[in-house]
């Protein structure tokens, strides 16, 4: 449980960071998708789950974008792009972008609480994307691309429930934050192409114009959270 004094001086760290780094959206790219079906992802499988190891979800708009960042953090084991929170059983790549099937593009992230906490998580997910902008992030638009947390559990609820409220009573953000906070659900693995997206593709167009500027940004805000591999790119940028 976080002590409310807590709360207040993480909502007052990430006020003063928001001149820091400007907001820039994650525009879908033009490359051909994939039919092939998502499939479902078994968190709760030991054998693939480090022990000690917590799951935490967001949904930031593009997942290209959200995986490149969560990945750089120290502490986290793996951020995997996937589909969440629709009706849909199974959805393809092409049928989300619909955005009849309800569900938001997202990346769930298997992390050590030792190492980076929800909180943490928390501060990088507010400052990775405009969470005052409807159903909507830069030039995408649609219900797939909402600002979103899926919480694991009642202590996750609680402190992005009074994050937001404290961000919002703050006047960090000009307008309200409007970010859905809901329970997970099944969380559907993304085809195979989306995974690691930006590492496996950094001199792609969209890859070099519009992550890999976000992602020198965000390195610069979360230097002393970085894995040390992530320390050495960025020092060579």
């Amino acid at each position: 449980m976080f002590k409310q004094s807590n709360l207040k001086r993480l909502a007052a760290w990430l006020m003063a960071l928001l001149p820091i780094m400007p907001l820039v959206s994650c525009g879908q790219s033009k490359q051909q998708s994939s039919d092939r079906k998502s499939k479902v992802m078994n968190t709760n499988n030991p054998a693939t789950t480090p022990a000690g190891a917590e799951k935490a979800t967001f949904g930031t708009g593009c997942f290209w974008c959200t995986e490149a960042m969560f990945e750089s953090l120290d502490g986290v084991y793996d951020a995997v792009s996937g589909y969440e929170g629709g009706t849909k059983t199974n959805p393809t790549y092409k049928e989300v972008c619909t955005g009849n099937t309800g569900h938001a593009e997202c990346v769930e992230i298997t992390y050590d609480p030792k190492k980076v906490t929800y909180a943490e998580l928390l501060q990088a997910f507010f400052r990775s994307h405009d969470p005052t902008s409807l159903n909507r992030q830069g030039a995408d638009v649609g219900t797939q691309y909402r600002s979103v947390i899926f919480y694991h559990n009642d202590a996750q609820k609680q402190l992005a429930e009074t994050i937001k409220k404290e961000l919002n009573a703050s006047g960090a953000y000009d307008k309200p934050i409007v970010t859905e906070i809901s329970p997970a659900s099944t969380f559907y693995e993304a085809e195979a192409y989306h995974q690691s997206y930006f590492a496996n593709n950094p001199e792609q167009g969209y890859c070099s114009f519009v992550i890999a500027p976000k992602l020198d940004k965000f390195r610069k805000v979360f230097k002393d959270k970085l894995k040390n591999s992530e320390k050495v790119t960025s020092s060579h940028e």
